[in-house]
C-alpha cells in the first residue's frame, strides 16, 4: 500500500494559490487528492483552480481573506459539502516587508500578525468542525524568523513565534480528538514572492545562499515532500513538532538573514 496515495482524500490549503502553499496543493493533487484553496485574490483562484484541473485533480478554490472568520468559515464548509471531511489542512497565509521596529508603523506590524497569526487562528478554528476525527493532520506554514531573532523582522518574529505555539497548544488540545498539527518552517526557497522580497538583488542571495549549510535553495517540492510525509500513515505518531526544510539554515547560530536584509536594501539604493 502507498503512503503516499492521497486518492480521494480532501484537502485545504489557505494562501493554496502561489508560491510554497501552491506547491503543496500541486503535490497532493499528482497524488489523487481533491483540492480546496483560498487566497484574497479572485485572479489567482481562478488560475490556480484551472491548473489543478488541468493536471487532472478535483478542485475548488474561494477567494477568502484569512483575517475575516466568517468568510473561511464559509470556504470550509464549502468544501466540507463537495469533498467530505477535511483529512488535511494546510495554513500557509503569510506577509512580510523588511523594516526597522522604529520605522514601522503600528498598521504595518499589525497587518503581519493579523495575516500570518490571527489568520491561522482563523483557519485552524473554524475548521475543526470539519476535519476527520480521529485522522485529520493540520500543518501550519511558519518561517525562520520564529526560531531566531532576526533585524528588520520584528513583525514576522513575533507573528510566526506565535504560529508555532499556537499550532503547539491546539496539538494538546485536539490530540482527543486524533488530529495531529505540525509545523513546516520553510527556508530559502527559490522562485517565490516571499524570497524575492527578502532577497531582491544578486547581493542579497549570494548572502543568503553562503549561510546555508547545503550550500543551495530550497524548492517547492522540498517543502511538498515534507507535507507529504506529515500528512501520511508514516507519520502517525508525529504531532506537535516544528521541523525545518532549510537546508541546515536554522542550526547556523547567525542564520545570517539580517545580513541578507541590509545586502538587499543597500544594494537597492
Amino acid at each position: 500500500m502507498d503512503p503516499f496515495d492521497f486518492t480521494g482524500r480532501s484537502v485545504f490549503v489557505a494562501g493554496g494559490t502561489s508560491g510554497i502553499n501552491f506547491g503543496i496543493a500541486q503535490a497532493f493533487a499528482t497524488r489523487g487528492a481533491r483540492l480546496t484553496v483560498i487566497s484574497r485574490s479572485p485572479e489567482r483562484v481562478a488560475g490556480a483552480v484551472k491548473s489543478l484541473k488541468d493536471g487532472g485533480a478535483d478542485a475548488l478554490g474561494f477567494s477568502a481573506d484569512v483575517r475575516e472568520p466568517a468568510a473561511v468559515a464559509a470556504a470550509l464548509s464549502s468544501a466540507h459539502q463537495a469533498f467530505g471531511a477535511i483529512d488535511v489542512l494546510v495554513s500557509g497565509a503569510a506577509g512580510n516587508f523588511p523594516a526597522p521596529a522604529l520605522g514601522m508603523s503600528p498598521n504595518g506590524f499589525k497587518a503581519v500578525i493579523d495575516i500570518d497569526l490571527l489568520g491561522t487562528f482563523n483557519v485552524l478554528r473554524n475548521a475543526h468542525q470539519f476535519l476527520r476525527k480521529p485522522g485529520a493532520s493540520i500543518i501550519s506554514i511558519s518561517a525562520p524568523q520564529a526560531m531566531h531573532a532576526t533585524p528588520l523582522q520584528a513583525h514576522v518574529c513575533a507573528a510566526k513565534a506565535g504560529v508555532d505555539m499556537l499550532s503547539r497548544v491546539l496539538c494538546l488540545e485536539w490530540g482527543r480528538d486524533g488530529v495531529r498539527i505540525n509545523s513546516i518552517i520553510p527556508g530559502g526557497i527559490s522562485d517565490t514572492e516571499g524570497m524575492a522580497r527578502l532577497a531582491p538583488t544578486p547581493a542579497a542571495k549570494e548572502a543568503f545562499r553562503s549561510v546555508v549549510p547545503l550550500g543551495r535553495f530550497g524548492t517547492k517540492e522540498d517543502v511538498a515532500n515534507l507535507a507529504l510525509f506529515l500528512a501520511s500513515p508514516l507519520a502517525s505518531y508525529i504531532t506537535g513538532a516544528v521541523i525545518p526544510v532549510d537546508g541546515g539554515r536554522t542550526a547556523n547560530g547567525d542564520p545570517g538573514l539580517g545580513r541578507v536584509l541590509a545586502a538587499g536594501l543597500s544594494d537597492a539604493h
